[in-house]
């Protein structure tokens, strides 16, 4: 098990080289800070600076494999984290939250480094920037959203222990551009479309309606990343030569670990534009 020491002693080497006030430095900021609230109000800072500027400015940028992260929660295998059942009360509650926090926190990292690590290196258009700094920016205001609730609770990020699935997919996925959106937008997030609405049916059942409309606001956004996952990858397909359900069903054979579980939110995988012959073949 790779403990929280490990990860905060492993060198940062996000390190811009030429423009210092451009999005690489910004999103570079945000891989770099450790503290939780701090990394999403720099990403909220990203979105506001350069989503709508008039011209996106980058720098070269040598880029390492682990963003800084809090000293707490501490870490574990994903099968050694408890379950989380929100008919255990208050606490089930808090449980859940807090995984779905540590989902977002690692969404912002995950949405910077898509920035910093293949813009330079795939002469991608300045509209995929622009997408990726939304997403981390909604992902940041995920974050703060889940992590008041918390503290609505009695609870804050880091009270509970949570898994490093979500950047081991990264690391998976580190010199592939393809690979990376067909794993993290297309199918970690996809499955978020598929669970959420559940979630948000169970929270209501136990008369916590603050929590299900936080759930509610995150499924809505999460449409419209998976939609730039797919976008994207189409445009990777199409620029690359390459058959798009084919090469999903490669990325996902090679890159990812897990399976492929129904049930599948259709409606919602449609809205964000994905066809159900990508991960109808792959069901388990």
């Amino acid at each position: 098990m790779t403990t929280n020491r490990e990860l905060r002693d492993r060198p940062i080497q996000y390190n811009v080289a030429g423009e210092e006030d451009s999005v690489s430095a910004n999103a570079t900021a945000v891989l770099q800070t450790a503290d939780a609230d701090k990394k999403a109000l720099k990403a909220i800072a990203l979105g506001k600076k350069w989503q709508n500027a008039s011209e996106l400015v980058f720098g070269r940028i040598v880029s390492s494999l682990r963003p800084a992260r809090p000293s707490r929660p501490v870490l574990l295998a994903p099968g050694k984290v408890p379950r989380r059942r929100i008919n255990r009360g208050t606490k089930g509650r808090i449980a859940l939250l807090h995984a779905i926090a540590h989902i977002e926190l690692n969404a912002i990292d995950l949405a910077c480094d898509m920035i910093v690590r293949f813009v330079p290196s795939e002469d991608l258009p300045d509209a995929f920037a622009r997408d990726w700094i939304r997403v981390a920016a909604d992902e940041a205001r995920h974050f703060r959203l889940l992590n008041s609730r918390l503290a609505d609770l009695g609870a804050s990020y880091g009270d509970l222990p949570a898994h490093d699935g979500l950047w081991e997919a990264a690391e998976n996925t580190a010199h592939n551009l393809r690979a990376r959106l067909a794993i993290v937008p297309l199918v970690l997030e996809a499955r978020g479309l598929d669970v959420t609405p559940m979630m948000v049916e169970k929270l209501r059942s136990v008369e916590d309606d603050e929590s299900a409309d936080i759930l509610d606001v995150i499924h809505r956004d999460e449409i419209t990343h998976v939609a730039a996952g797919q976008r994207w990858f189409q445009f990777l397909c199409a620029r690359d030569g390459r058959e798009p359900e084919a090469e999903f069903h490669y990325c996902v054979r090679h890159y990812f670990k897990g399976e492929l579980k129904p049930p599948f939110n259709v409606v919602s995988r449609q809205a964000a534009g994905m066809p159900r012959a990508y991960y109808d073949v792959l069901e388990t």
